[in-house]
């Protein structure tokens, strides 16, 4: 059994994969590097199938019918051999020094006859043309070096949480937890992320640089207008997410912490639905922030108080053209501070 599985969807991208697959091929013979190719129309295959007769022991090809990147992530799972399981974007790549302190640190894990659900380590914002990167780190939040538990975490500052370029799950509990991500659907990271949750006992917090996230192509999905010109399926997610919370309550509200954190995740997201919404300055989308809103009401109006009434909820949700502007604003700012999209 390999000790990291490593699953990279792509879907034409052959004009940048070879960074990423080049960047994890020196994990060796405990890493499997598992390329789903997602329907592509270019020379992605070809490029796959070199890297696969290159590395056999290493890369592990899989070619799909398109199905959007939940799907290739659902493929990476099922084919995955690896004790733990990691998704890394293929215009994207990780930092070698990293890389090898979190495999030197996993195997010491086995080694001692230990295992964790979550790994967490450091990403950063490789943001075209910006020479300062913004790291997103956890020092504040999580216990370093150690394995700990939900009763050991701090409290996350505000833009401070676990992406899918923070974690590395246990592979079974993605298997046993039934995670299945939507197809032909964007912005499935987030459930990738948030519906493990609340199957997560043990984790471990390495502070280093390892995932490095690439932001500048015109047609990348956190591009702004992008992610306008797709806001139905960030409407999706966010509905996804909520449904997901609500069916799971009593097992979610059985740890507060894990409660706490999974409120301002969806505090989050609602957010950005609702931003993004505001941005477009189209009518038909501001009457999707309320059908948004009254989704949520209607679900649980429990969340949505803590929604609604929270800071960002309150902000999101001031009346009229002035409300709207003040809104923007405050998302511009936040745009500047955090570095995303």
């Amino acid at each position: 059994m390999k000790l990291l599985s490593i699953a990279v969807p792509c879907y034409n991208s052959s004009a940048y994969m070879r960074k990423c697959i080049d960047s994890l091929l020196p994990g060796g013979e405990d890493v499997e590097i598992i390329i789903v190719n997602d329907g592509s129309k270019d020379n992605t295959a070809d490029i796959a199938e070199e890297y696969r007769e290159l590395f056999p022991g290493i890369v592990k090809v899989v070619n799909k019918e398109n199905g959007g990147h939940g799907s290739a992530v659902n493929t990476g799972i099922d084919n995955a051999d690896g004790l733990f399981f990691k998704v890394v974007d293929s215009d994207d790549w990780v930092s070698q020094s990293a890389y090898d302190r979190i495999l030197d640190t996993l195997r010491e894990l086995i080694k001692d006859g230990k295992t964790v659900d979550m790994f967490i380590s450091n990403f950063v914002y490789e943001k075209d043309g910006e020479k300062r990167k913004k790291v997103m780190n956890y020092h504040h939040a999580l216990p370093q070096n150690r394995i700990f538990t939900w009763k050991d975490i701090r409290h996350f500052r505000v833009g401070q949480y676990i992406l899918m370029h923070s974690v590395i799950y246990r592979t079974k509990l993605l298997q046993e937890c039934g995670l299945r991500l939507p197809e032909h659907t964007f912005y499935v990271d987030n459930i990738f992320v948030f519906n493990p949750l609340p199957h997560v006992k043990t984790m471990y917090y390495l502070d280093v640089n390892f995932y490095r996230y690439f932001i500048g192509r015109q047609d990348q999905s956190v591009n702004e207008q992008v992610m306008i010109g797709r806001i139905d399926q960030q409407i999706k997610v966010n509905k996804l997410m909520l449904d997901y919370y609500v069916a799971e309550k009593q097992r979610i509200i059985a740890n507060g912490k894990v409660r706490r954190y999974m409120l301002n995740y969806l505090d989050i997201i609602t957010t950005v639905s609702s931003v993004l919404l505001i941005r477009s300055g189209l009518p038909e989308n501001l009457e999707k922030k309320k059908e948004l809103w009254q989704y949520i009401k209607e679900k649980d109006i429990w969340v949505w108080k803590h929604l609604r009434f929270g800071i960002l909820g309150s902000a999101m949700n001031l009346p009229g053209k002035v409300g709207r502007r003040i809104t923007v604003d405050g998302y511009k700012i936040c745009r500047r501070i955090f570095h995303f999209n």
